[in-house]
């Protein structure tokens, strides 16, 4: 019986094990890319594609009162982005894509954005995500701070 006892209980143990490295792996598996501008440049392009289901994020160092303007195009016009504020922190739920911080007006999750511009509340490093609104999407993202 106690055998059986510290049998479960290994068993649990291990269990619990492999279902923390599954959701560290998921949360790992997000590559998240920054954005650098080139020296004197206000202005940067980033190009990729993401396929259905997936998303491509982004980092850009910004400070507070800066104006920021993205926009993303595709050529089938399904590419689009949310854009969240310094301390956002992407994290797997469900095995799925969920960023914990708040997305600045216009640009969060459901707005399906192709454009924003806005002044920038904080300093700090924001994060945005690229996503298709259908099917696998090539997009290009350019990003403009002054």
């Amino acid at each position: 019986m106690a055998s059986d006892r510290r049998s479960i209980s290994s068993f649990c143990a291990w269990l619990s094990l492999v279902l923390l490295l599954v959701a560290t792996a998921a949360v790992a598996s997000w590559k998240i890319e920054p954005i650098r501008f080139a020296p004197g440049a206000s202005r940067a392009i980033v190009q990729g594609v993401v396929v259905r289901g997936d998303q491509a994020l982004y980092t850009i160092e910004a400070k507070q009162d800066q104006h920021m303007s993205l926009r993303i195009t595709s050529p089938e016009s399904n590419a689009v982005f949310q854009l969240y504020g310094p301390g956002a922190e992407p994290q797997s739920v469900d095995s799925l894509l969920h960023v914990e911080g708040e997305s600045l007006p216009g640009a969060g999750e459901g707005d399906d954005a192709m454009q924003w511009s806005g002044k920038l509340p904080r300093s700090g490093r924001y994060l945005v995500v690229v996503g298709g609104t259908r099917g696998n999407a090539t997009y290009r993202l350019r990003v403009e701070i002054r």
